[in-house]
């Protein structure tokens, strides 16, 4: 599966800067991968919900904040392969 814009998000103001993604990720296997992961993708002020079965993280964030670029290499960073 391929990184992929899914929804985008209104804002007050009728802004569209919220993206929620879903990424495919190797290498991810307990529940340390889950900690590791989410956490990397919080720490830039994003929101990352990892499904281990499927070797998925859903990902919303404010592009206007965050790039995905840099979401994917905080992931990355954690030690994980983001398939694109």
């Amino acid at each position: 599966m391929n990184s992929e814009v899914i929804t985008n998000h209104k804002t007050l103001k009728g802004e569209s800067n919220m993206k929620h993604v879903k990424l495919t990720v190797e290498g991810m296997s307990c529940n340390h991968c889950v900690v590791s992961i989410e956490g990397a993708v919080k720490e830039l002020g994003a929101v990352g919900k990892v499904d281990l079965t499927n070797k998925t993280v859903d990902v919303t964030f404010d592009d206007a904040q965050v790039s995905l670029d840099k979401i994917k290499e905080a992931i990355e960073d954690q030690g994980y392969d983001v398939k694109d």
